[in-house]
């Protein structure tokens, strides 16, 4: 697309001004370039571009400014909107769910431990670590546990664009542990005394001049916009990371640009849509209300009548009609002499609502990175394009559930295991002195719900064929199908196996779909006439083994 005729600018009319030759090249040469090509979205002078004005400033520039007004929209909107507030649930509930569990995953080979080794040490890991995490004193505050502070993590990141974790060391409940989690939202860090941000201090972070990594952050000993009418509050600074290097504050947000300091709201990209739709989804309300009240004018031609005021008196003042006017089925209403009735008729309920708001939600759910299926939670399609919104869908959570990880699961487990080791709790030679042992012993693996399936049977399918095509693992599939750990309940599923077998029942019933079962081991005193019977069993014998049921929410 060719740009229009080039415009003189400022410095080209006062080159003209003083040297009209001069200035005349100066236009031809900005006039050749611009014919010989370029993009047609950065055109400053086409008539579509015009109006259209930018910035080029930093990340910061561009955010710091907007957070706090963007930050109270944004909880207006999930608090008010159900569209906002369903979106933001559907997030949390889908990536964060029942909580992701932690699985240990040492590295045998780094910490030279045997299979049986690796296994008695995870065994004892993980009690240590659910007596700490599944009991609310792991929070400040005693009111949740620790998965109920990841999705509060998860939630207010997505609502506020991020959120701080403080990890204090108290005594807290009788456990032996003094490591606690304090999570505290956006609006607590913040300039010292409202000063001007810079270059090295953004919105309560400070930054080191050379790199810009954050050295320490300035949190408010209360909300700002708390209960008390005292507009006055103090603040301390809080060091990014403990003398030893471990950390003391993590700092929750999704960079979307280098160089930037403070997250933005998840709603952030649609919240003025979001806005004008509950407008005009709230007008639309009111005029189907209006209209099934058969709302009815009363026209008059005399001089200041009320419709209200029907009849008069004995003495002939007017006479409040409230009570005796009503519109009933087949009534006879006279009226006085020059009066005339206007029936309201909004039109309503408008046909054409149904399709408009359903265009502007779908260019919604593209902004939020949500299938246009997910996020109303109406699948009309056929089974193919369900599963593909589902599976599309799926891809987001994950991606979101691996920035949970890292931003909070991981580093909390990590120092959390270094209190527990320097307690000598947990059995970690070379954790506190070596940084590739601490590696070795921290690495793990945390696992949220299943995704869920449309058709059970057929994945399942899948997965067996799979696992006998030797292309996945028997972890793996439990975990994709039903979100549990293989090795945690290996133990109880071998005790089913052996209470089944000391029964007399079958073991290992015909896979899903047809796929061909596994070997189920057999009674070592069974007999020759016993194993032909289990060869082919009759259809009133052979006892099918229930569908495997997915995890409770």
């Amino acid at each position: 697309m060719a740009r229009s005729a080039v415009r003189p600018t400022l410095a080209d009319r006062v080159v003209n001004w003083f040297d009209p030759v001069a200035g005349e090249r100066r236009l031809r040469a900005r006039a050749f370039q611009a014919a010989m090509g370029g993009y047609a979205g950065a055109s400053e002078t086409a008539r579509t571009m015009r109006t259209w004005f930018t910035r080029g400033q930093s990340a910061d520039a561009d955010v710091v400014s907007d957070l706090p007004k963007l930050r109270e929209r944004s909880r207006d909107l999930v608090r008010n909107h159900p569209l906002a507030g369903g979106a933001l649930h559907t997030i949390v509930t889908r990536t964060v769910g029942t909580g992701l569990a932690l699985q240990p995953r040492p590295n045998r080979k780094v910490l030279g431990w045997t299979e049986e080794r690796v296994a008695q040490w995870r065994e004892h890991l993980l009690a240590e670590w659910c007596l700490w995490a599944e009991s609310r004193w792991c929070d400040l505050g005693g009111r949740l546990d620790f998965y109920g502070l990841q999705e509060l993590v998860f939630r207010s990141t997505l609502e506020s664009g991020d959120t701080f974790t403080l990890l204090p060391m108290v005594r807290r409940g009788g456990l032996p542990y003094r490591l606690a989690l304090q999570v505290l939202e956006a609006d607590r860090v913040g300039n010292p005394g409202g000063q001007t941000d810079t270059d090295t201090m953004v919105a309560g972070v400070q930054l080191d001049a050379m790199t810009g990594a954050a050295l320490r952050f300035h949190v408010y000993n209360r909300h700002p916009g708390g209960l008390s009418i005292d507009r006055i509050y103090e603040g301390r600074w809080v060091p990014a990371a403990t003398p030893r290097g471990a950390p003391a504050i993590l700092h929750h947000y999704r960079m979307m640009r280098p160089g930037q300091t403070r997250g933005v709201p998840h709603l952030a990209p649609v919240i003025e849509p979001l806005k004008q739709l509950g407008r005009y989804t709230d007008a639309e309300i009111m005029a189907a209300v209006v209209s099934g009240m058969f709302t009815v004018f009363v026209k008059s031609d005399g001089p200041e009548t009320n419709p209200l005021m029907v009849g008069t008196d004995a003495s002939g003042a007017p006479q409040s009609g409230s009570d005796s006017v009503k519109l009933e089925n087949g009534a006879i209403i006279g009226l006085s002499p020059g009066e005339d009735i206007s029936i309201a008729d909004p039109k309503r309920p408008n046909t054409a609502f149904d399709p408009f708001v359903m265009a502007v939600m779908r260019q919604i759910a593209v902004g939020l990175e949500l299938p246009f299926e997910v996020l109303v939670k109406h699948f009309t399609s056929s089974y193919s394009a369900a599963r593909a919104a589902l599976l599309d869908a799926y891809q987001f959570f994950r991606a979101r559930r691996d920035w949970l990880r890292k931003s909070f699961c991981q580093p909390v487990f990590e120092a959390w295991m270094e209190e527990a080791v320097a307690l000598g709790r947990i059995e970690a030679p070379g954790f506190l002195q070596d940084p590739a042992m601490r590696a070795a012993y921290c690495r793990a693996v945390w696992t949220g719900d299943s995704p869920g399936s449309l058709d059970p049977v057929k994945e399942i399918s899948a997965w067996t064929s799979a696992i006998d095509a030797h292309l996945a693992t028997r972890e793996q599939a439990e975990m994709e199908l039903f979100g549990t750990d293989f090795a945690a309940s290996l133990d109880q599923k071998a005790a089913e196996a052996r209470m089944l077998r000391e029964a007399g029942l079958s073991v290992a019933p015909a896979a899903p779909g047809g796929a061909p079962a596994l070997d189920a081991p057999q009674p070592d005193d069974e007999s020759e006439d016993d194993a032909e019977d289990d060869e082919e069993p009759d259809d009133d014998e052979r006892v099918a083994q229930p569908a495997p049921r997915a995890p409770q929410d």
